[in-house]
């Protein structure tokens, strides 16, 4: 992997997170004046003909950009990420899994954040068309509508310890 391609969060000028960027847009942003590092990478450097420089982790921008609310589009990817690859009634993340409509689409239920969750083929036969009470099965969790913030919290597990405090993780 290339040392510019390394990921860096993007703070606004509020530090509130933005976004992930790879290094190459990070330090476009740093010698454009357009961002400031917050932290760096302790031993990655780049080079310019005369100089070294510390690769930035954190960029935080100067200027606040004002964006509208986040809203995560609702499909099958994003639904398999959010309930973190695991079938939500055994667990299991060894097996295929599928989308299931908690409240069954035949008795009314929408396609919507709450109403779906990840299933392994297993436990979406086992339930079928009734309800988990109905059917005897427990949901680990609560399906809810995520924020692009969780998504960048999934995203920092294997990133860097740094991002924690920003993304709400201490």
């Amino acid at each position: 992997m290339s040392l510019l391609s390394s990921k860096v969060l993007v703070l606004n000028s509020s530090y509130e997170p933005l976004s992930i960027c790879d290094a190459r847009k990070a330090v476009l942003l740093l010698f454009c004046g357009k961002a400031v590092p917050v932290a760096h990478h302790p031993e990655k450097m780049f080079c310019s003909v005369s100089r070294r420089f510390p690769l930035p982790s954190i960029v935080r921008l100067n200027v606040f950009v004002r964006l509208p609310f986040k809203k995560i589009m609702l499909n099958r990817k994003n639904i398999l990420r959010r309930d973190g690859l695991r079938c939500q009634y055994c667990g299991r993340t060894d097996q295929p899994l599928t989308v299931d409509h908690i409240l069954p689409r035949s008795r009314g239920g929408e396609d919507s954040w709450e109403n779906l969750i990840t299933a392994c083929r297993r436990c979406n036969t086992k339930k079928g068309n009734r309800t988990p009470s109905e059917a005897g099965m427990t949901i680990l969790s609560r399906p809810v509508r995520p924020n692009h913030i969780v998504f960048m919290q999934q995203f920092t597990a294997a990133v860097s310890d740094e991002w924690k405090p920003y993304l709400f993780m201490s």
